[in-house]
């Protein structure tokens, strides 16, 4: 493997770095997260491809938008394709400039129907089949603020490189879905069953709406059964007994650490990943609240790989929603990658037993059961219902 160096200073923590003949760009400040993002749309030639699930229409909306439309008057062929269900507050019309400028949008879930509730969760920004931009945020204010405005902590993380033609590939599949007058639930299940991207250093792993696992849940599954050390960073923690089982005994023969958020914009997540505290707790899993501010991001790192993307440790994310993480295998990144995670432990709660019993009220322990109730149970059951062959 060939070795990786820091090419400048700490950035929030973590180094870029040089990797395989990749440069990798992490990012954790709402500012900078943007700016990483205007800095792709401007400095593209021949084309840009971008997947949001949110797509506000505010100032951060309008500013990326502009640069879409001064790139494709440019000459930039520009592609968008936003979640019609994440994206629901946002007039279509707001996008007709970029129409008008000769960029294209596209809609998944466009039209109602019971596969609306489907979600392409993804988040994803391509210039030049050169350069990609994937991680938790959105298009927003919300996402690129400071923790004084109590924004979304999120993480925005760019590689350059050859292995940005995998992921186009995969865009490409998805665009071409899309444009498809009933955007079949079969096909796109089909799609992301036969996705495959080989064992090296970066693995592009998919979710979609599976009856089991979905592939990028199966790789952490497997990664999960032979770890001794675990760090994950999560807005939404409500998965199964199997994932939870499999992070107690991580936590057994070495060290498991799970970083969540202390609020919400959904109060139900935060109470049903504390009901399950207590048993991650007796099995010697440290577990920490981030207090300055809401907690959006997607971070897992098991003993020397890195997982980076769209997808959090809870149901539909495991299952149900189109999902993209990079798997990153490097001890070196890894360990930087940590460095940033050990930042966020600094501005955290930690959750001890002795705390846990003293907030575990009844009515607490009531809402912690609706709560998981209602965004581990029956949400996945009931649009998992839907998931069945056309």
């Amino acid at each position: 493997m060939e070795k990786q160096s820091p090419t400048t200073g700490p950035i929030n923590g973590v180094h870029d770095f040089e990797l395989e003949g990749h440069r990798l760009r992490l990012r954790s400040n709402g500012p900078d997260v943007r700016a990483l993002l205007l800095d792709l749309v401007d400095g593209a030639h021949t084309s840009l491809k971008l997947y949001f699930y949110h797509f506000a229409m505010d100032d951060s909306g309008r500013q990326v938008l502009a640069r879409l439309i001064r790139a494709a008057r440019r000459g930039v062929a520009v592609s968008l394709i936003v979640d019609a269900f994440g994206s629901i507050e946002t007039p279509r019309t707001f996008f007709a400039p970029l129409q008008r400028a000769g960029g294209s949008i596209g809609w998944f879930g466009s039209s109602w129907s019971t596969r609306y509730l489907i979600r392409n969760h993804q988040k994803i920004a391509i210039a030049d089949g050169a350069s990609v931009i994937i991680g938790g945020f959105n298009v927003a204010d919300a996402y690129f603020g400071i923790p004084e405005d109590d924004c979304w902590r999120d993480l925005g993380f760019r590689l350059d490189g050859p292995e940005t033609a995998t992921i186009e590939r995969w865009y490409n599949l998805l665009a071409r879905w899309v444009q498809t007058p009933h955007q079949r639930l079969h096909t796109l299940r089909m799609l992301v069953r036969a996705w495959h991207d080989g064992r090296g250093t970066f693995r592009w792993l998919v979710g979609g709406p599976t009856y089991r696992l979905s592939p990028w849940a199966r790789t952490v599954r497997a990664d999960l059964e032979r770890a001794r050390q675990v760090d994950l960073v999560a807005a939404y923690f409500s998965p199964g007994r199997g994932m939870l089982g499999r992070i107690r005994r991580v936590a057994r023969r070495g060290k498991a650490r799970l970083i969540l958020p202390s609020r919400s914009d959904n109060g139900a997540t935060v109470a049903a990943s504390r009901l399950l505290y207590g048993p991650m707790l007796r099995g010697n899993t440290e577990i920490y609240e981030y207090l300055p501010c809401k907690l959006h991001m997607k971070l897992l790192v098991i003993d020397d790989i890195v997982y980076i993307g769209s997808a959090n440790f809870d149901m539909r994310s495991l299952f149900l929603n189109v999902e993209l993480m990079l798997r990153i295998e490097d001890s070196g990144f890894a360990a930087h990658v940590r460095h940033h995670i050990d930042l966020l432990v600094a501005d955290s709660e930690r959750i001890t037993r002795e705390r846990h019993r003293a907030r575990r009220t009844p009515l607490r322990l009531i809402r912690g059961w609706i709560s998981y109730l209602l965004v581990g149970v029956l949400d996945y059951k009931i649009t998992r219902r839907l998931n069945f062959p056309e």
